[in-house]
């Protein structure tokens, strides 16, 4: 799209350069006197002159149009983006606390344990220490 308008834009200058060119010199090898021609070519000027303002302010209303396009797809992709952003953040926590929830249960499952196995392990000790009294008292 861009080297339409970059084509379409060299040809409209080269037509205008072309038809002052040409303008000119028919102008100039025309016979007529010095006060007919410079009123011809004031006036040819002059026209001139309004086609290109006309064509600089069709351009700067062009540009204007692509300028007000590009803020609302680009508000539109912020937009979308942000939905995308949350909806992610979103199954990011789910995730998480999905995590934490399985964690927590594990790590009371294993606090369980290993206080029996710590009660089981005190028990055996104390039979064990009972024992031992028990046998040095009956050598004594």
């Amino acid at each position: 799209m861009a080297d339409d308008n970059g084509v379409g834009r060299g040809l409209l200058i080269g037509f205008l350069t072309g038809s002052i060119v040409g303008s000119l010199l028919g102008l100039l090898y025309a016979p007529k006197t010095g006060k007919e021609l410079r009123g011809e070519i004031r006036d040819i000027s002059n026209d001139y002159l309004d086609d290109t303002e006309e064509y600089i302010k069709s351009a700067k209303v062009k540009a204007n149009q692509l300028i007000n396009d590009g803020k609302k797809k680009s508000e539109a992709l912020v937009v979308e983006a942000k939905v995308k952003v949350d909806s992610l953040l979103e199954e990011s926590e789910k995730i998480l606390e999905n995590a934490k929830q399985k964690t927590d249960g594990i790590v009371d499952v294993s606090k369980s344990k290993i206080n029996d196995k710590g009660e089981k392990l005190k028990s055996a000790i104390k039979k064990g220490l009972d024992t031992y009294k028990t046998e040095v008292n009956e050598e004594a």
